[in-house]
């Protein structure tokens, strides 16, 4: 069974959802995420490796994370607590050996890393990279030794090495790989192969392809510069999330403006992309995300305050939108978890 988890940033919440395997959503519950009476502008959210936690960050002070126990049968949440953080963080990740949960904080302009304890409750942050202005997202490659991070501010993918058994980040050699100046990189992917890196750039809507070296954890010259935005586009750029599909065969990307969904199919051997089409969805969506099984695409809009789900055709790539579902205020964030 595949379970939904939406986070509802103003409504302080979040919406579980039972996924069919047609595409099809069933309501389970809505949780209360505690917190400052005050709600924050996003939840970002992250699930634990082995899928018994969901963590949900909470951007309103006192900053925080509230760790939630997943129930394998039923996919409900139960409130496990919560720790703090070294700042809103727009971004929140676990380590692949789910000791550590790294966090962006993008008015902060810093890279943390706070130990998980065994109850999965994070503890205080250990680790504060300072400098990095508009941080925007954190990620441990597959065997948990590199990390990459993106500031927005710097227009930079930061490299660096990781120690799985302290939480310990220091720089890689080289510290950074650059994009062109302003175009503000957001979110990334690795490939499921993990040759390569799909970075996708708020402020102008760009997609970079990078070869991804797993042994050294350093990226390559990027090998294509693709676009988000949909065709006759004329406001300003403002691309928000991106995912790759488990066979790694499509690509897709959000943009607010517009709210669309651009699609993509992805090259196995070269990983270059080319462009399916743009597609409608919520309004302003900043978060979505694809189930494990490859089936179906879950978008939110912000200021829909509803979600759409699609069916995705295996062998274009093509979204048909199957229904609308309401949600809590302001959703920005999707994660999906498959149990057995």
């Amino acid at each position: 069974m595949t379970f939904v988890y939406v986070g509802n940033a103003e409504s302080q919440s979040v919406t579980i959802f039972a996924l069919s395997p047609d595409g099809a959503l069933d309501e389970i519950d809505t949780v209360a995420v505690p917190g400052p009476a005050e709600p924050g502008s996003t939840t970002p959210m992250a699930v634990s490796p082995d899928k018994r936690f969901l963590y949900v960050g909470l951007r309103n002070e006192p900053y925080s994370a509230a760790t939630f126990a997943i129930e394998a049968k039923t996919g409900k949440l139960n409130y496990v607590g919560s720790g703090p953080l070294a700042d809103a963080m727009a971004y929140i990740a676990v380590d692949r050996g789910g000791k550590f949960l790294f966090g962006a904080s993008y008015g902060g302009g810093k890279i943390a890393v706070n130990p998980i304890g065994d109850n999965g409750v994070v503890k205080p942050a250990q680790q504060v990279i300072a400098g990095q202005p508009n941080a925007h997202a954190v990620i441990a490659d597959r065997a948990n030794r590199h990390v990459l991070y993106t500031s927005l501010g710097n227009d930079i993918v930061g490299q660096l090495l990781f120690d799985a058994a302290t939480g310990k980040l220091r720089p890689n050699d080289p510290p950074r790989v650059s994009v062109k100046a302003k175009a503000g990189p957001r979110h990334f992917r690795f490939s499921g192969d993990e040759r390569f890196v799909y970075l996708l750039c708020e402020l102008d809507g760009s997609i970079y392809v990078f070869p991804y070296n797993a042994a050294t954890g350093r990226l390559g010259k990027e090998t294509q510069v693709a676009s988000a935005l949909p065709p006759g586009f004329a406001g300003k750029p403002w691309c928000a999330d991106i995912h790759l599909m488990p066979d790694g065969k499509f690509l897709y990307a959000s943009e607010r403006t517009s709210s669309t969904l651009a699609a993509f199919r992805v090259d196995a051997k070269s990983g270059a992309l080319a462009p399916i089409a743009s597609y409608p969805t919520e309004t302003q969506p900043r978060g979505f995300a694809v189930d494990p099984s490859g089936r179906a695409l879950l978008a939110v809009g912000q200021l829909s305050n509803s979600l759409t789900s699609y069916a995705i055709d295996p062998e274009r790539g093509s979204l048909r939108p199957l229904r609308q579902y309401p949600v809590g205020r302001n959703p920005n964030w999707i994660e999906m978890v498959s149990l057995p």
